[in-house]
């Protein structure tokens, strides 16, 4: 005789790169069934029709959603299954909770299963993801690998140069286009005192260094090289080097530039851009940014931030109270929280402070209190949650001036 469905099963999944292992347990625990599934459309879609088949009402946990799970989430969205998202960090130490020490894919997805059955109304839950989101999450990541290069190539560019030529490296910023410039045709101070300070600026002229600035680099090129009469080991070498990393550097500063226009354009195609960016601080950058984060932003249903305060905690923006005995009133930083949006969010309040306006009368306002810098950073930028989920609840700009409640007829 075929099994009956039972009424609720929750399925947890150990997200693999070429294949997921999936545990359905019902409302006691009890595993109805354990299996591997291959990373493709057809066993996912076999694997629908089998929890189907066990139970009326399905629950979905997955422990990651990063690209390998791209696939999983796409399926199980658009057939409209209920699908929450157990970090690893909650499974590796919901893990400690169970009996046995092995690491095994099978374990690890009854964890998973558990923990959605146990806390599933502390997850978070994993929705579609619009054209627009997934297009801004490939360049914003790529964009974070680029920046990661360029700050690890500046700093390479700079003890290297150091080394042969300290006047030079401190007379100037490398993350400029004008200094990169500069030493691609100049690295050691023999090269600079033989070029002359008339053949410097040429220079610069021809390979389009920023023009206002070009004479002072050069008077300041020329005396710091007539400050250094010696030459230091392996000079030749090194200036090859340091070259051909400031040549590369300023390929990478134009597909940095490329990259972020790309991102403007895609970002602006998203039906909250003009909210979002109409908030002093949130550039198309930073907008882009948070819109990955919450997965194509809070919308006009408010996905799942029902409120600001919610919000604010996944940005890692509510301090977490750390209470022990008679010891009370303790806050510290929360552990689990969305590293991106918390920086999205900070890197608002820093560039909102650039113009005159409420931002700035917040922020001068709590270091009057003796607040330091960041916390009145952090605070500030707590407030611009608050004011961007009001927005993006009303489908309206930001303006200075509050508006005025409506007028019962």
């Amino acid at each position: 005789m075929a099994r009956q469905p039972v009424i609720w099963i929750g399925i947890g999944i150990d997200v693999g790169k070429r294949r997921h292992h999936a545990c359905a347990i019902d409302t006691d625990g009890k595993v109805v069934f354990s299996r591997k599934v291959s990373n493709d459309q057809a066993a996912i879609e076999a694997l629908l029709v089998r929890a189907a088949e066990a139970a009326r009402d399905v629950r979905w946990a997955i422990d990651l959603t990063c690209s390998y799970a791209a696939l999983l989430q796409v399926v199980l969205t658009s057939a409209d299954q209920q699908v929450v998202y157990v970090p690893g960090r909650v499974v590796d130490r919901m893990s400690g909770v169970f009996r046995g020490e092995a690491k095994t894919d099978v374990r690890a997805a009854k964890v998973i299963a558990e923990t959605a059955r146990m806390r599933g109304e502390d997850l978070t839950t994993v929705t579609a993801t619009d054209e627009t989101t997934a297009e801004l999450a490939r360049l914003v990541a790529h964009r974070e690998d680029l920046m990661a290069d360029w700050v690890r190539g500046v700093n390479r560019l700079r003890d290297l140069l150091g080394s042969i030529f300290p006047g030079l490296e401190a007379a100037f910023d490398y993350s400029t286009r004008s200094a990169l410039v500069l030493v691609t045709g100049f690295q050691t101070p023999q090269a600079l005192r033989d070029a002359g300070e008339a053949t410097v600026i040429e220079y610069l002229r021809d390979h389009r260094a920023w023009a206002p600035g070009i004479a002072a680099m050069a008077a300041t090129a020329i005396e710091v090289a007539h400050a250094q009469t010696v030459a230091l080991p392996s000079e030749t070498r090194t200036a090859i080097l340091v070259a051909g990393l400031a040549r590369r550097l300023l390929e990478l500063d134009r597909e940095i530039k490329d990259t972020d226009k790309l991102i403007t354009t895609v970002f602006r195609s998203h039906p909250d851009a003009a909210i979002i960016e109409s908030l002093p601080g949130l550039g198309p950058i930073l907008g882009a940014e948070f819109l990955t984060a919450t997965h194509g932003g809070v919308g006009p249903e408010l996905g799942g931030f029902a409120t600001p305060g919610r919000l604010a905690f996944y940005a890692g923006l509510v301090p977490v109270p750390q209470d022990s005995g008679r010891i009370s009133g303790n806050l510290r930083r929360p552990r689990r929280y969305n590293r991106r949006l918390r920086r999205a969010f900070y890197m608002a309040a820093l560039s909102s402070l650039k113009v005159g306006g409420p931002s700035r009368a917040f922020y001068q306002r709590k270091r009057s209190e003796r607040i330091l810098h960041t916390q009145a950073l952090l605070a500030l930028a707590r407030r611009l949650v608050d004011v961007l989920w009001a927005l993006l609840r009303d489908r309206r700009m930001f303006t200075i001036t509050a508006p005025q409640p409506a007028i019962a007829a």
